[in-house]
């Protein structure tokens, strides 16, 4: 065989420019990956952009509108959008927009200040029913099996009507409270999953702390569904806060929430005739939860170990 054949016969290495290399060292890391296919998701980029400005309107509310959200005024009632309000006044003559900017503030309280709740609620009760199994795990099924048997709405409804006065921090409670089981399932199904894998057996053959064990290798690896499902949870909070203030047993007036702006519309005259009463809040809380629905989405996507990725 001539040298030209030996030459042949072996095959052409590859060769690597640095720009490929760092661009392989920056896409080792599984956090890395997530971000980059978070990113790659438009829209989830764009649901951070709508829930930004939300968030904005919120935050700068005084900023925005000179009017008090809880101020009536009897002598400009149901008045119809003007230069003085843009979308005029409610029942009790208290400015709609003004209303509409400091209701985002009680909305994303409400939603986020639940979803946190809830969440530390389902992860203890998930992580231990996971970790240690056995009477404890059934204990902990079998209340919340008895919390999902019930209707949501009918135990809500029990325990608000039960109260003599609902506050922000009590509707927050019931609403985790009645909540937790499904988080819980899906953290409890996590932890059972990796309750025997060799990372977790060698941890505890080297004499590690169960604490050590659930907050060093079980909690980071339960990270990703944990993250998906509270930003999920976050946009259903929202929905059960408008739905309970609509018929009446959420957030009192004058405390100003998208839900009890929404209750005007119980009046055909204001259904008919004051459309920019209800409607505004309709979409806002239409868009903000479709927003983070997205987030939700890009993030299930990109925790997703199927999905595609060097």
């Amino acid at each position: 065989m001539t040298q030209s054949n030996q030459e042949n016969t072996f095959p052409i290495e590859p060769q690597f420019t640095s720009e490929d290399l760092e661009a392989n060292r920056k896409y080792r890391s599984p956090l890395q990956l997530s971000i980059r296919r978070f990113l790659k998701n438009k829209l989830a980029i764009f649901g951070i952009f709508v829930l930004l400005i939300v968030i904005s309107m919120a935050v700068f509310a005084p900023f925005l509108t000179e009017y008090d959200p809880r101020q009536a005024d009897l002598l400009k009632v149901e008045q119809s959008p003007s230069s003085e309000h843009i979308l005029g006044t409610d029942g009790s003559g208290r400015d709609n927009f003004a209303r509409l900017l400091y209701g985002a503030r009680i909305s994303l309280i409400v939603g986020f200040s639940a979803m946190i709740f809830t969440l530390l609620i389902g992860l203890i009760t998930g992580a231990v029913a996971g970790y240690y199994g056995g009477v404890i795990d059934n204990l902990i099924m079998r209340l919340a099996d008895l919390v999902l048997a019930l209707p949501f709405l009918v135990l809500a409804l029990t325990i608000i009507a039960l109260l003599e006065k609902v506050t922000i921090g009590i509707f927050v409670t019931v609403i985790a409270i009645t909540s937790w089981p499904t988080l819980t399932r899906i953290v409890r199904g996590t932890f059972l999953s990796l309750r025997e894998q060799e990372f977790v057996l060698g941890a505890r053959a080297i004499g590690a702390s169960d604490s050590r064990i659930i907050f060093r290798h079980f909690i980071p690896n339960a990270i990703g569904p944990i993250i998906v499902n509270a930003t999920l949870m976050m946009a259903t909070m929202i929905i059960i806060e408008s739905a309970l203030s609509f018929i009446g047993f959420g957030i009192p007036q004058p405390t100003p929430t998208w839900g009890n702006m929404i209750s005007e519309a119980q009046s055909i005259r204001i259904l008919r005739y004051h459309p920019e009463a209800w409607i505004p809040p309709g979409l806002c809380i239409l868009i903000t939860v479709l927003a983070i629905n997205f987030i939700g989405d890009g993030l299930r996507d990109a925790f997703d170990p199927k999905s595609d990725g060097r």
